[in-house]
């Protein structure tokens, strides 16, 4: 397989690459349950986006590969601004969905590890470039670096087609995460491997 260059995303690439996730998480089933009408998802997403992992570019833990995927990793002890995550769920998420949403919000920091680790909240590959491997590159960029400094990482997968991408890359799922009439995510935790 080519080698796909894996490069650190910048403040400078931060809308293009926001605009990618947003291509990438429109057929998402917990992004579209959470925002089902087309132009609420458009006009949300990326506020949604900023808020859970745009810490990643000021960090230098958001990656890239071109402008079609990207990964927003957050290093131990660095975390999601939950304070506009919040906000922006009370202003954007269905009244009849907050009970629901509020409960999946509980469940998600239930499995979050207390340990220190790695935190993968957002991956994403526009659709047009799907399929290609940049999904893989962008996760064997960070786990090398997991790996070599003996830190887990931990995500949530939203979508249950990504599941067999992240168990080919050690993660193993920790449980289901789903309320009411949301999507189920499955969490997921890959223990730091032996490089050989």
């Amino acid at each position: 397989m080519k080698s796909l260059h894996v490069e650190t995303a910048t403040a400078a690439d931060a809308a293009a690459v926001i605009d990618a996730m947003m291509l990438a998480f429109a057929g998402d089933p917990m992004a579209r349950w959470s925002w089902g009408d087309p132009k609420l998802y458009l006009t949300t997403f990326p506020r949604f986006a900023w808020a859970f992992g745009g810490v990643a570019f000021e960090r230098g833990t958001a990656h890239r590969v071109g402008h079609a995927g990207a990964a927003l990793w957050l290093a131990p002890g660095v975390y999601p601004d939950g304070e506009k995550m919040g906000v922006l769920m009370a202003e954007t998420i269905p009244l009849a969905l907050q009970n629901d949403g509020e409960t999946l919000m509980e469940q998600m920091n239930r499995f979050h590890p207390q340990e220190p680790h790695w935190y993968l909240p957002l991956i994403g590959i526009d659709p047009a470039h799907q399929g290609k491997g940049l999904g893989a590159a962008l996760l064997r960029h960070q786990l090398a670096i997991c790996d070599r400094d003996g830190a887990p990482a931990y995500l949530e997968s939203s979508n249950p087609r990504n599941i067999g991408l992240y168990e080919r890359h050690g993660f193993e799922a920790l449980g289901r995460i789903q309320a009411g009439s949301s999507p189920t995510m499955v969490p997921m935790l890959r223990k730091p491997q032996r490089r050989t």
